[in-house]
């Protein structure tokens, strides 16, 4: 199955009193990394919306914390396609600083269709299951700043 890799350098505001990774931001960082990893394989988001009427909403979500994370870490999220079922594709996210396993989760997202009327599950296409599918790596390896 296809995978992408994002980096983080971890920003002051990132933290909490104590100095460590205030824990939403990992959902925070699971979004952007998964967005980027559609983006990766010719699935960007705002595409799909704009030529297609197609969304990705999440569905569920879930993250295990192993080792705390501190204010200039820099971090890469791996994430990887590990289900693509008819309607739904989870990601996984694993999160690294310095080859060490700091966190990971998942995120279960739906293959949605906007109407006028409102919105509705349908089957991913076959063209969109085999860019999720393949097995692929991609790398974005420039810091993200977090805003």
């Amino acid at each position: 199955m296809r995978s992408n890799e994002i980096d983080f350098l971890i920003n002051w505001g990132d933290t909490d009193m104590a100095g460590i990774v205030y824990y939403p931001n990992y959902f925070k960082w699971f979004d952007i990394a998964g967005h980027q990893f559609f983006r990766s394989c010719g699935l960007s988001p705002k595409k799909l919306e704009e030529e297609q009427g197609i969304i990705l909403p999440m569905m569920d979500t879930r993250c295990t914390f192993k080792k705390p994370l501190y204010y200039d870490d820099l971090m890469t999220v791996v994430t990887k396609a590990v289900e693509v079922n008819n309607k739904t594709i989870k990601l996984t996210h694993e999160v690294y600083r310095d080859g060490d396993l700091t966190g990971h989760g998942y995120e279960l997202r739906g293959w949605v269709k906007k109407y006028g009327h409102g919105i509705k599950a349908v089957s991913i296409p076959e063209e969109a299951r085999l860019l999720l599918e393949a097995d692929k790596h991609t790398s974005f390896k420039k810091p993200q700043f977090n805003a």
